[in-house]
């Protein structure tokens, strides 16, 4: 899943999911703290974000449930791929969003994590939760657009 855009970011993972259950309000980018084995691991592109969010914990961002498979090569110094890892972000920033979900009820996901000047970034989304009948709403407008261009396809 390796894909190389014009900006200089090579995505390694995205989270297609988070776009289907959530409604996003703010996008922010972050950076990860990671062990040597987890970064190796990432390179090779073996990273799931798909059920993973992020909470505060004593002042800072914490990423739960994300999971970096281990590393071959890395023997006894191997991480734990379920591991929790601290996001970095500015204070202000940490503030603002720690607002954010405790006043309105909001929960922050992870929506794609690439690669920038080759240092690993993980790009955040402030979410509002989708009801049932929204989702069935968003499946059906993808039904109708896929459709439609089904269409147009065979009529030119």
């Amino acid at each position: 899943m390796n894909k190389k855009t014009n900006s200089g970011l090579k995505i390694i993972c995205l989270n297609r999911k988070a776009s289907f259950n959530y409604f996003f309000e703010d996008l922010l980018e972050a950076g990860i703290v990671l062990k040597g084995s987890e970064i190796k691991s990432i390179r090779e592109g073996k990273v799931n974000i798909a059920d993973s969010y992020a909470v505060e914990k004593d002042g800072e961002l914490i990423l739960i449930n994300s999971h970096i498979a281990s590393y071959k090569q890395a023997s006894y110094s191997n991480h734990n791929p379920t591991d929790e890892r601290k996001l970095l972000l500015n204070k202000r920033e940490i503030n603002k969003l720690i607002g954010k979900i405790e006043k309105d009820g909001l929960t922050i996901v992870p929506t794609k994590m690439y690669f920038k000047k080759g240092k690993a970034k993980i790009e955040l989304a402030v979410a509002k939760g989708k009801k049932l009948h929204d989702k069935r709403a968003s499946k059906k407008d993808r039904d109708w657009n896929r459709d439609k261009s089904r269409y147009f396809r065979k009529s030119s």
